[in-house]
């Protein structure tokens, strides 16, 4: 079971969210909006996919890690404490 199954849902909502926000930027685009209307919102769409990949990572190493260490497996831990820092990685570079 993946560390997420629980709340699903509620990141199926947030997507479909973005996803409309995506569709109101294509709007912007073809309706020759101000390009700062199009950057502001842009910089919204990244936030709120930021706030997913965060909530992610948050129940990756809450459930995941936090399941490996109790059951006394430290190369498995070990191994998802890496996944997990090597994602933030690619968060900040991003």
């Amino acid at each position: 079971m993946r560390g997420y199954t629980m709340d699903k849902d509620q990141y199926l909502q947030r997507l479909r969210r973005i996803e409309g926000q995506v569709r109101g930027l294509q709007r912007l685009i073809d309706d020759d909006a101000y390009c700062i209307d199009v950057l502001t919102q842009i910089a919204a769409v990244t936030k709120a996919l930021q706030g997913v990949a965060v909530g992610l990572l948050d129940e990756h190493v809450r459930h995941c890690v936090a399941n490996a260490a109790s059951a006394g497996d430290a190369a498995q831990a070990n191994a998802m404490v890496t996944e997990a820092v090597d994602a933030i990685q690619r968060l900040i570079r991003s």
